[in-house]
């Protein structure tokens, strides 16, 4: 099974990145723009039953790819 795991910046937290990006397209002309958030997106490929497979990715989703003070992040089963 193959699942995303999309991690996020929380809504508090300055994204500079994601600010520089808006700011660039702004000054190309996109007026359009209103805010830009980056994220990461991990696709991981298991081969356990479903429930166990999103017990582990749970726990590597809170240990390993994202930071609890900081960020966020979703579980998405892909198929």
């Amino acid at each position: 099974m193959k699942y995303e795991v999309l991690v996020q910046l929380k809504e508090e937290v300055l994204d500079p990145e994601g600010r520089a990006i808006e700011h660039n397209l702004q000054s190309l002309g996109f007026k359009e723009i209103k805010a830009i958030k980056v994220s990461k997106r991990y696709i991981i490929e298991v081969n356990d039953s479903k429930e166990e497979s999103e017990q582990l990715l749970e726990k590597i989703s809170k240990k390993f790819l994202s930071n609890p003070t900081s960020q966020t992040y979703t579980l998405n089963r892909l198929n």
